[in-house]
């Protein structure tokens, strides 16, 4: 799974962070919410627009940024 197809970056949306297309929705807050212990239904059950795939793109999301790589990610 290409995590490109998930998350988008756009200044416009919470200030340049990266989201989950079409939502509002962090990958941050999704990577804490695996932080504490939530499974991926647990999260979906609080974000509903959320898919299963969406969150396994935050993850790799999160494992390409902790390579120390610079990346680009159009909106």
């Amino acid at each position: 799974m290409d995590w490109r197809e998930h998350i988008s970056v756009d200044p416009n949306i919470c200030h340049g962070k990266a989201c989950i297309k079409g939502t509002r929705i962090m990958v941050s807050v999704i990577l804490d919410n695996l932080a504490a212990g939530l499974s991926p239904d647990q999260i979906i059950e609080s974000y509903p627009s959320l898919s299963s795939e969406a969150i396994r793109s935050a993850i790799g999301y999160a494992a390409e940024i902790s390579r120390e790589r610079i990346i680009s990610i159009s909106a």
